[in-house]
């Protein structure tokens, strides 16, 4: 038998039992498609996460009051801070000779008000070296001026929108707004950025450190960003920087250091397992496609014994006829493989549309899940087609004769 007479066979047989073909088509294209569109979930959301702490920059270190780590006991005992961050540590980050910026930072809820209207903001302390660490635009105005960390200056920047909130359609460059009992004159407006790393900078107040620190009444700084000289230095930077601080807390290592290459590598592996789990979950749609396929090829052989007597009656051999009915679940399932993976990447794109959210399936995903649904296919199809191979012709001739 030729492989143009073999196709001709199986895509009449398709043909003659359209709504069997595209029940099974339609399977196999919704396990497909959801694999790609689980797997292209759990890929955005890592690209997300990683794209977010890539903005910090490979040479930043943040710096953290307190041992975050178990050291054991029942109930499990966390470290303690037996001294806050100050700004004298911070200053004395800032002298190393790997660092080359230095941000402290103090943090909290403020309700900020122009005339009468008013809200709660996040109010951040910090210096105008935060603006480069952190990658910050300023649309109006000009960043935090250069202050020594202990210096109060009552000038701030604010986000996008807190200005449309407070100032309207207003200017609000050089005007003056009220955080808590103090006032403020603004001398920035961030350009439009959104949330990063949990901050919504539009929603946003900043202040010098020492004004924070009055506002709030709270000398012990939230956290320090630090950015090194060079990648080659994040090591002998870690190294410094802890020296430092263990002497000027008597002898104590009670801070934590979390670099971005530490925060890239739990996330993409906690992500990436997330991927793979989801794409396990969605591969089951495809086995439950295999047995549908294999159910409606033994209701195929069952109905065509006849056609079967009559193909080996004239010279096929069973391995052309198992090859026939393999054929039509391998044409099937690759049609519906392309139809799955199309309407995964309609799903993904229209998500991009909608969220402008970085939804791409992985090209390993796709290809799996395509070479998946045909194995699936070929493998729950060759029991049945086995069946039919080994019938007689004479056998499959009589009526009744697969019964």
């Amino acid at each position: 038998m030729r492989a143009a007479d073999a196709l001709g066979l199986c895509l009449g047989s398709l043909r003659g039992h359209r709504s069997r073909s595209l029940m099974l088509l339609l399977a196999v294209a919704i396990g497909v498609g959801a694999v790609s569109l689980l797997t292209g979930l759990g890929e955005g959301a890592r690209s997300y996460v990683l794209g977010e702490f890539a903005v910090l920059g490979r040479n930043t270190l943040i710096i953290l009051p307190g041992r975050k780590e178990t050291s054991g006991g029942m109930p499990p005992i966390t470290g303690l801070a037996p001294r806050d961050l100050t700004l004298q540590d911070a200053a004395a980050i800032a002298r190393l000779p790997a660092v080359l910026r230095v941000a402290p930072l103090q943090a909290g809820q403020v309700e900020v008000s122009v005339g009468n209207r008013n809200r709660e903001a996040f109010t951040l302390g910090t210096s105008q070296q935060f603006f480069a660490i952190r990658q910050l635009q300023v649309g109006q105005g000009q960043p935090l001026p250069a202050l020594d960390f202990g210096e109060a200056r009552a000038v701030c920047v604010i986000g996008a929108k807190l200005r449309r909130e407070l100032f309207g359609t207003r200017p609000a460059l050089g005007e003056w707004l009220r955080a808590g009992d103090r006032r403020f004159r603004v001398v920035g407006i961030l350009a439009e950025r959104g949330e990063s790393l949990g901050m919504d900078f539009g929603e946003m107040l900043i202040i010098p450190v020492a004004s924070a620190q009055m506002l709030f009444d709270r000398e012990g700084l939230f956290r320090v960003f630090a950015e090194l000289r060079g990648p080659g230095l994040l090591a002998s930077g870690k190294r410094q920087i802890i020296a430092t601080i263990r002497e000027r807390h008597e002898g104590e290592d009670d801070i934590t250091l979390i670099g971005q290459d530490a925060m890239l590598a739990a996330f993409a592996d906690i992500l990436r397992a997330l991927t793979l789990a989801l794409a396990g979950i969605a591969a089951i749609s495809l086995l439950v496609a295999g047995i549908l396929i294999m159910n409606v090829t033994w209701i195929a052989v069952n109905q065509r014994t006849a056609e079967i007597g009559l193909l080996k009656a004239i010279g096929a051999s069973a391995a052309q006829v198992r090859l026939l009915f393999l054929g039509e679940a391998g044409l099937l399932a690759g049609a519906g493989a392309l139809a799955g993976l199309a309407l995964g990447e309609a799903l993904l794109w229209l998500g991009r549309w909608i969220w402008d959210f970085p939804l791409h399936a992985p090209w390993w995903a796709r290809l799996s899940a395509a070479l998946l649904a045909l194995a699936t296919a070929l493998l729950f199809a060759w029991l049945p087609a086995s069946r039919a191979a080994a019938l007689h012709p004479v056998d499959a001739l009589r009526p009744q004769a697969a019964r």
